[in-house]
């Protein structure tokens, strides 16, 4: 009863946009233990009655030295001065060492805010040696956020061949490289490639260097995703001089809101089913599949995530 208080509390808090009671609820998502998946569910529940607010999830992912944190602060800061109304918030995710399982979280060394600015939000979060450039908890702390922002800017781990987990977080993904990060054959090479709704070349005030990556990455999707080439978007960035910044922004507005809030159900789908598989592995996987009819149908059945994940551990255990 005293969390329940507490709790309702801190999310009358975090509507107000009170920096505070948002961080003291995030660690509520980032909790793995079960005794938490109550509490989210009483969240989630406050929240989808009080909140007017649906929040469109923007996947930004590159190269190391691409220059993602710089961006996104120029972006963040952006979004809101030309809106008074819009509140943002910035998930980055920094890599753990896979020797001492520690992180530095120093992307937020590279961007720059008002202090006194509510409608701006970051939270670091450390990968936790996870492979796909995401956190474990990063899906859980997006559901909770998605009910407090207008968007959410995901910065991954610098990314190389295959970190592609954000695809299943994300509305929209950007992929941000920088002058001379590799020739056609490279670009070909990475999985990442297959993934993006929008290409990023940044620091495009090196204008000669910046114009040869654009040639490169043209030849390259006409290659590795044919018929796309005219669809997808090429944006071409400079921190510096503020070049392609808004029209970077005026992108990110177009995405549909409605499109994003529809698109939730489908990703706790893909994150039940994964949060299986770590939890139980393939016994687990295979009683899902087998005696309780796969986890769409499942979910379907419990109506809701924290409860199809309570009611999987009772029946599992009986």
């Amino acid at each position: 009863m005293a969390d329940i208080e507490q709790d309702r509390s801190l999310i009358e808090g975090a509507l107000q946009a009170e920096k505070y009671a948002i961080a003291r609820l995030i660690s509520v998502f980032e909790d793995p233990r079960p005794a938490a998946i109550q509490r989210r569910a009483a969240v989630l529940e406050y929240l989808r009655e009080y909140s007017t607010r649906q929040a469109r999830f923007l996947g930004i992912t590159g190269t190391p030295g691409s220059g993602k944190s710089t961006l996104i602060g120029e972006i963040a800061n952006r979004l809101i001065r030309n809106d008074d109304q819009l509140r943002v918030a910035i998930l980055a995710v920094d890599p753990s060492s896979h020797v001492s399982g520690g992180s530095i979280l120093g992307d937020r060394m590279r961007t720059r805010f008002p202090l006194d600015e509510k409608r701006l939000y970051f939270r670091s979060q450390a990968s936790d040696r996870e492979l796909g450039g995401v956190s474990r908890s990063t899906f859980q702390v997006c559901r909770f956020l998605h009910y407090l922002f207008d968007f959410v800017l995901i910065e991954t781990v610098g990314i190389g061949q295959n970190e592609i987990e954000i695809q299943y977080v994300a509305d929209r993904i950007y992929l941000v490289l920088q002058p001379l990060g590799g020739d056609q054959i490279q670009f070909m090479k990475a999985g990442i490639m297959e993934i993006p709704d929008v290409f990023i070349i940044n620091k495009y005030d090196k204008t000669e260097a910046a114009d040869q990556s654009y040639h490169a990455l043209k030849a390259s999707l006409a290659y590795a995703r044919p018929g796309e080439t005219e669809r997808i978007r090429i944006i071409r960035t400079s921190a510096i001089t503020g070049r392609g910044l808004d029209e970077w922004c005026d992108e990110i507005r177009s995405v549909d809101s409605e499109a994003a809030r529809h698109n939730m159900s489908e990703k706790e789908v893909y994150y039940f089913h994964r949060w299986v598989r770590d939890e139980y592995g393939r016994t687990g996987l295979r009683y899902l599949e087998d005696m309780l009819g796969g986890n769409v149908a499942f979910m379907k059945q419990c109506a809701g995530f924290e409860n199809a994940q309570q009611t999987f551990r009772r029946r599992l255990r009986y």
